[in-house]
């Protein structure tokens, strides 16, 4: 009788002290989401694996916000969709892919199909339009006149030739928006190995944000915008290494052996510049670089160790072609020291911007820099999953190496929820991240 008694005292103590989990109350805090409109380019349209298609666009962040939002009176939100999962035809998918050696692996390639003509016409009429992302969208792209004639992704769903997509985001009387814009300022550049386009100059950068943001503020619009992550630590500009020439010991002999090398290596002894020299296993490539003083001695050199070499690289042409031993890796597929250091000071400058609007405006401001560079250094973990900036095995980037999977958007989402949470005193509840579509393996 007594180790019953004593067992009933242990076991009403044990529930007595089971903490009470309180029911979670969704609350729009002091914003209005009854209308929801996000700006931005191609990651807030929700593009993927190189294109822009339709069960991307349902993975887009803006979309999962919606959803959220929807639980504290947030309204419908229209995206200009796509009839099918092809979109204009770029997408790329995983499937075995064979190079010049004869060694087959799994790599993008691709998509097979015709894309639906209905892709390629207007859908104007669905309009207006809650997701504004645009594709290739610089900042100052979103408020020039008839940029639909220029831009096809904004011109199948533009009310007018002659609109702006800022102009078409009005149009749907925004209670709340998101704005995520500037990486495109950059990236361009950045792409072309700082050998075409150019980056926005921080003057016309701020300008332009500034006006953007009165205009969306002025009917008393409350919103969230997120700063731009250093883009060279993405999967595009850090998935082929720099010592990525391999070499048998008589292959490394003979292009030491060289008259192109040898007279080099005396033209770049004289000049006081490293010579180039190489040796059997992993070897820095042979790059153009037409900067002085190596435009005196070939216009060449070897690239150094914290330089990038990008995703689009032709590796049959180094592996079986010479490009990188034989002859140089042309610079479009390179971004030096200078020209890295010129992308991060613009992105400096971006972010310092967006944090002064931010201010000014009194809106969210989402560190997305902070988050990219956790993933790069340290990586994430969402629902007992990993995510880092590796190419195809992180689980973060799509198969272009610079947009998101839907479960990458998914982190997005939750970052903006939090921020938004935190300015405006609301409970919105956050975005499963593992509910939503990643790498697909054939």
């Amino acid at each position: 009788m007594k180790r019953i008694i004593t067992l009933f005292i242990i076991t009403t103590f044990v529930v007595a002290c089971e903490p009470e989990i309180d029911d979670f109350e969704p609350s729009s805090g002091e914003a209005d989401f009854s209308t929801y409109v996000a700006v931005g380019n191609s990651l807030t349209a929700g593009f993927m694996n190189g294109e822009l298609y339709r069960s991307g666009q349902q993975n887009s962040y803006p979309s999962m916000l919606a959803d959220k939002f929807a639980t504290v009176g947030g309204g419908d939100f229209t995206q200009p969709l796509m009839k099918d999962d092809l979109g204009f035809g770029n997408r790329r998918v995983l499937g075995p892919s064979q190079d010049c050696t004869g060694d087959t692996s799994l790599a993008p390639v691709p998509i097979q199909g015709e894309p639906n003509p209905q892709n390629f016409t207007s859908i104007a009429d669905q309009g207006p339009f809650n997701n504004m992302g645009v594709p290739g969208a610089k900042s100052f792209h979103l408020v020039a006149e008839g940029y639909g004639q220029l831009n096809p992704y904004f011109g199948r769903f533009m009310s007018d030739p002659n609109t702006t997509v800022l102009a078409d985001a009005m149009a749907a009387n925004p209670t709340f928006f998101t704005m995520w814009i500037g990486n495109n300022d950059v990236l361009g550049y950045a792409m072309a190995g700082g050998e075409a386009d150019s980056i926005t100059g921080q003057q016309m950068y701020g300008g332009v944000l500034q006006s953007m943001l009165q205009t969306l503020t002025s009917i008393g619009a409350k919103g969230a915008i997120a700063n731009i992550p250093d883009i060279t630590d993405i999967p595009f500009f850090n998935t082929i290494p720099y010592n990525a020439l391999t070499l048998s010991q008589e292959q490394a002999q003979q292009l030491n052996q060289s008259d192109a090398y040898q007279q080099y290596n005396q033209g770049a002894e004289n000049a006081g510049v490293d010579k180039i020299s190489f040796q059997e296993g992993a070897n820095a490539l042979v790059i153009e670089d037409n900067s002085a003083p190596y435009n005196q001695i070939g216009g060449i050199r070897q690239i150094k160790e914290n330089e990038l070499v990008l995703l689009e690289i032709p590796l049959d042409s180094v592996k079986c072609y010479g490009m990188g031993s034989q002859n140089p890796v042309p610079e479009e597929y390179v971004l030096d020291e200078e020209e890295i250091s010129k992308i991060s000071q613009a992105v400096n400058g971006y972010n310092q911007t967006i944090t002064a609007m931010a201010q000014q405006f009194s809106i969210a401001e989402v560190d997305m820099a902070a988050v990219m560079k956790e993933a790069e250094e340290n990586g994430l973990r969402y629902d007992g999953v990993g995510y880092t900036t590796e190419f195809v095995s992180g689980g973060l980037f799509s198969l272009d190496g610079i947009h998101l999977t839907g479960q990458g958007y998914a982190i997005v989402a939750n970052k903006f929820i939090s921020a938004i949470n935190a300015e405006y005193n609301a409970e919105i509840p956050t975005v499963s991240v593992t509910d939503y579509s990643g790498i697909q393996f054939p």
